[in-house]
């Protein structure tokens, strides 16, 4: 599997690599599958690269003519090489960021566009001081947030391994290795490939929200928990150099997760559920806590003889479990072994951790993490003040920081649920309690009667009474947050969002709701123990969502628990189901829109606004390369307050290696910067008001054309359902979830993430597009010659036209019209196959054309030349699994239903994943 010619000197080290791979997985599946069928994967991957690089459809005829004829064994053989190869490729070309990254820094050279470095930088020269950037952090609140929407297909066995295969090559690559060093090396990771090629990749089991809370906690163990508190550190090391004093941050970035608290269409997250994750999690952090102190306990072995050490600390270490001879002159170390006990101690009063191995030996657990925050620094504290400030500035600051941002509970849990389920308990409670017909009301009435019972002392749920096995669940879940917040801090669950938020009501409803468990009230004094967040995700919420919170601020009794909350109001804004309900761009414009209205809304308030971006994987769901959507978010709407969702594969493609992990985190923070404190360009409003009327123009074209084929045209869900894998999707055990909210047959039930996925496995990645084409069409016929140069224009200087256009741009990149039209081959009713696909290609053709005028590049992604070679190289390997994905759905379909034919269907979805990587 010899690859790459021509590469350039930088990437050499790249071409290294995936030979290196390439040449182990040949050698694995040669002695387990045999030379034969290596032989025909060779011949197979020969035909896909002449007829990818070379355009020879000589070749590609013989492609299709050779995958039709494979046997069922065969096939699975081809789809397992090809779709770990496309792994192995993620590997090696995250190792080269990094490799890349490490050689301009050492090298000297300017900092790169999304750093740390470059933000600072950048900010200098518009003249921001150090101390304005101190003060936007003080207030600050920026939160990555990890979902419980899984695209990711791999089981975490899978990934264990890619993080070894990982650290082996990063050792080759790092470390000056003898021969033999170099042949011990290989060896290991031949062993990886072959303990992944005798592995199942694909899980036999439905996974469960057990199995997605461990998945998740394991990006907090391999780099958060390590990584963000380094991150912290370059800040404020920056900050001080640049002011000439030390700089000291709040904790205002954090790892959020909804995993074991978004319930929101999975009936399988209950209170015990939620209780479990946030046990979990405090688990992981309290791990990770005794760990580094006892790696802190071996490094600080100072004598009392030659330094002196500061009361303080003295104190600390007599209460260290065990007094030996040995340590009576090291009180540092006497201290963190006290330290240690007490971390213990902690674990056993949240009856988690490692309770069973170590035994609590009396001490006193901590009570919050200030108090084991407060002992570190006490340490540190005595380290600086006398000669020993650097021992205070590696691990321990590191655990400091840790600390402080990670708590006990490691991660602020959210909790979701949709507004219809709010409004039946609430109508339940309201029976029970011989109140009103509740679900009879108007939208005056129910506002009225819910601000009623948010002013009153009483409950309204008794024990007498036997509730529906739904609004006990929810009463259920709103209790064990209570508890929660008792046993582990308010900190540990600090948010409830309200789903298809689409009235003042929605919200109200969910703050009786918690009222209930006592974490609501207005009496005898305000309280909100929680944020309550809308999530706007439909076009409609989204178009009238600043009447809404307009409407929410007006009410006395909103403002007031607002006033608890720092005078700061979170609003979700949902990129997948407005995406599916309106089409890509007019979903991108009715956000940009609701976002500038927002702003505008909350400055009349005079309160905070936060934004939570409800982003998935995909362009179709409000992907993309973070730093530009965030640069490309209108003045005033970031202001230091966001919060993004990081959904499915897009997870592990961000955060499993840690390197790649830390860069990610630094360049949201960096566009968070940059954005807060961006210069407004200058604009006149007639030129504003000539974009924003232009963009509500294309909107309207996009929007229709996208309905009316989606939604309007009869027949196109018959053509969704049997051109696309998304019947095989449904079967694929990669979440807990059901892939619709509802029991129904119709987009609308569908959920985002199966609807884009299923596009982008057929290579159509319609939900990027769709509509686009047609809406440049019409604007030119209406404005004559000079629409291109206007649009061109547009796309120069208006970053959001540059950030849509751009990521559209990688979408189509990524689309293949002719594998698309081998799908379409697929649809029983051959008419309507040719009739729905004629008209998706010529769209798809217009499109292209679009994003090229526009854009002036000859090609595709003409002006990101990474990205370019990336997919070019992995197309000989992602094309042919689309082939075969076709010709073993035309089998099963065919009536050869059976268990083997399903899971080699199952591995090529898998490998078409990780070749698209951002694909659902």
């Amino acid at each position: 599997m010899a690859l790459y010619d021509n590469a350039a000197a930088k990437d050499l080290p790249l071409e290294q690599d995936l030979d290196l791979l390439a040449r182990l997985l040949a050698d694995t599946i040669r002695r387990e599958a045999g030379a034969a069928t290596l032989a025909q994967i060779e011949a197979i991957r020969e035909l896909a690269v002449r007829f990818v690089w070379e355009a020879d459809q000589e070749a590609a005829d013989a492609l299709t003519g050779t995958l039709t004829a494979l046997t069922l064994d065969d096939s699975v053989a081809l789809a397992r090489a090809f779709g770990y190869f496309s792994h192995l490729s993620n590997i090696a070309e995250d190792l080269h960021h990094n490799r890349r990254r490490r050689w301009h820094r050492s090298q000297g050279s300017k900092p790169q566009r999304g750093s740390l470095a470059h933000a600072l930088d950048d900010l200098a020269q518009r003249g921001i001081s150090t101390e304005t950037i101190r003060e936007l952090v003080e207030t600050a609140s920026i939160v990555p947030v990890l979902t419980a929407h899984p695209t990711e297909v791999q089981r975490k066995t899978l990934l264990d391994c890619e993080r070894a295969i990982a650290r082996l090559l990063t050792v080759r690559d790092r470390v000056a290795l003898t021969p033999d060093e170099l042949d011990d090396n290989q060896a290991a990771l031949q062993r990886v490939l072959l303990t992944l090629w005798q592995t199942r990749e694909i899980r036999a089991f439905r996974l469960t929200v057990h199995d997605e809370i461990e998945n998740g906690l394991s990006y907090f163990r391999a780099t958060f928990l390590p990584q963000l508190p380094r991150l912290y550190i370059e800040l404020e090391n920056r900050l001080a150099d640049a002011a000439g004093k030390p700089a000291e941050l709040p904790p205002f970035m954090r790892i959020g997760c909804w995993i074991g608290g978004d319930r929101d269409g999975n009936p399988f997250v209950t209170a015990e559920l939620t209780r479990h994750a946030v046990a979990r999690q405090a688990a992981v952090a309290l791990d990770f806590y005794f760990e580094q102190a006892g790696k802190l306990e071996d490094e600080l072995s100072l004598s009392s003889r030659l330094v002196a050490i500061d009361p303080t600390v003295l104190q600390i270490a007599e209460h260290a479990p065990e007094q030996p001879v040995s340590r009576a002159e090291e009180p540092y170390r006497q201290a963190v072994a006290a330290i240690r006990q007490r971390i213990v101690a902690t674990a056993h009063r949240l009856g988690k951790f490692r309770v069973g191995l170590l035994p609590d030996r009396g001490a006193a657990p901590y009570t919050h993490a200030g108090e084991l925050a407060a002992d570190l620094r006490a340490l540190a504290a005595s380290l600086t003040r006398h000669g020993s400030a650097p021992l205070a500035d590696g691990r321990l600051r590191r655990l400091i920081r840790a600390v402080e941002v990670f708590g006990f509970h490691l991660a602020p849990l959210d909790m979701r649920q949709h507004s219809a389920m709010h409004e039946r308990v609430i109508a339940e409670l309201f029976q029970h309690a011989g109140l009103e017909d509740y679900l009879g009301l108007d939208e005056a009435a129910r506002q009225r009667v819910l601000l009623r019972e948010l002013g009153s002392a009483r409950l309204l749920s008794t024990p007498f009474v036997e509730y529906s096995e739904e609004a006990a669940k929810e009463l259920a879940i709103v209790r064990a947050c209570a508890d929660i917040h008792a046993i582990y801090g308010a900190a540990a669950l600090p948010n409830y969002i309200i789903s298809n938020a689409a009235s003042v009501s929605d919200l109200l409803e969910a703050a009786v709701l918690l009222k209930e468990a006592g974490l609501v009230a207005l009496t005898p004094t305000p309280r909100a123990a929680l944020n309550i967040i809308p999530l706007f995700e439909t076009i409609p919420d989204l178009r009238g969502c600043d009447a809404i919170v307009r409407e929410l601020f007006a009410l006395p009794a909103w403002r007031q628990l607002l006033a608890t909350r720092g005078e700061t109001q979170e609003i979700m804004l949902g990129y997948s189901d407005s995406n599916k309900d309106g089409g890509y761009l007019t979903s991108n414009w009715e956000l940009y829109k609701a976002e500038l209205k927002l702003v505008d809304v909350f400055r009349e308030a005079g309160v905070r606004l936060r934004l939570f971006h409800g982003r998935g994987g995909s362009v179709g769901r409000g992907g993309g390369p973070s730093f530009d959507a965030i640069l490309a978010q209108p003045a005033g709407s970031v202001a230091g307050q966001i919060r993004i969702t990081e959904q499915g594969e897009v997870i592990a493609a961000k955060y499993a290696d840690p390197e790649i992990g830390r860069r990610n985190l630094e360049t949201l923070l960096a566009a968070t910067l940059q954005s807060s404190l961006a210069t407004p360009a200058s604009e006149s409003s007639t030129e504003h008001d000539s974009r924003h009327a232009l963009l509500e123009r294309l909107s309207g074209y996009a929007h229709a054309e996208y309905r009316d084929l989606v939604y309007d045209t009869p027949d196109f869900l018959t053509y969704f359902r049997e051109a696309t894998p998304i019947s095989e999707i449904a079967r694929l055990n990669i979440g807990s979830r059901p892939a619709a909210r509802k029991a129904g047959h119709s987009i609308a039930d569908l959920r985002a993430i199966p609807w884009v996925f299923s596009w982008a496995q057929s290579r159509l990645m319609l939900p990027g597009w769709y509509g686009f084409g047609t809406a440049i069409a019409r604007y030119q016929q209406e404005a004559g010659d000079g629409a291109l140069d206007t649009l061109g224009a547009l796309y120069r200087d208006w970053p959001f036209f540059r950030a849509v256009i751009s990521n559209m741009e990688m979408v189509l990149a990524k689309s293949d019209i002719h594998l698309a039209s081998r799908y379409a081959t697929l649809v029983r009713d051959q008419e309507l196959g040719r009739r729905m696909f004629g008209r998706i290609r010529a769209e798809w053709r217009r499109s292209v054309d679009a994003v090229l005028a526009i854009t002036g590049h000859r090609e595709l992604l003409g002006d990101n030349p990474l990205l370019a070679r990336s997919l070019k190289n992995r197309l000989p390997y992602l094309d042919p699994l689309n082939h075969l994905q076709v010709e073993l759905m035309r089998r099963f379909r065919s009536g050869e239903e059976s268990e083997e034919v399903l899971y080699a269907i199952h591995l090529t979805i898998n490998g078409i994943a990780a070749g698209l990587r951002n694909s659902g």
